[in-house]
């Protein structure tokens, strides 16, 4: 299956807490950073996730929230994703920026134009993306 996202990071699960309704499912990548997915039990279940098996991370570029100097901030959402620009593809209303944050790994944001020029986003610039748990959709294979 092929998808639209543009951001899909395989990983292991690492833990799945529990809820009433929800589950937390953290998704340890390669570089050592990890994501955290909310999801329902009802998917926990149909995907039959267990602790230790691989699974893919997936997150809409557009869902992505992009910042800087974000190392000490504290914010809501469970994942901060830290590194470097690898390209800015400036348009009159949106840019496109890809970020390398490690291990190979490579994360693509869609953020205005004005967010991008008062951020100072360049190439080898630094820069963190945050987005929510509620924005990660699990799948496996």
């Amino acid at each position: 299956m092929n998808i639209s996202a543009r951001n899909i990071f395989k990983g292991i699960i690492s833990s799945i807490a529990r809820g009433a309704v929800n589950a937390e499912v953290t998704i340890a990548l390669a570089s050592g950073a990890s994501i955290v997915s909310n999801v329902t039990l009802g998917a926990v279940e149909r995907l039959s996730l267990k602790e230790g098996m691989e699974a893919n991370a997936i997150v809409k570029a557009s869902n992505i929230i992009l910042g800087t100097d974000l190392h000490d901030g504290k914010v809501s959402a469970r994942n901060i994703l830290c590194g470097t620009v690898t390209r800015v593809i400036n348009g009159p209303v949106s840019c496109e920026v890809t970020l390398e944050i490690g291990g190979g790994d490579v994360l693509s944001a869609i953020i205005t134009h004005g967010s991008s020029m008062s951020l100072g986003l360049a190439e080898e610039s630094h820069a963190c993306a945050i987005f929510k748990a509620s924005s990660v959709i699990i799948g496996v294979e």
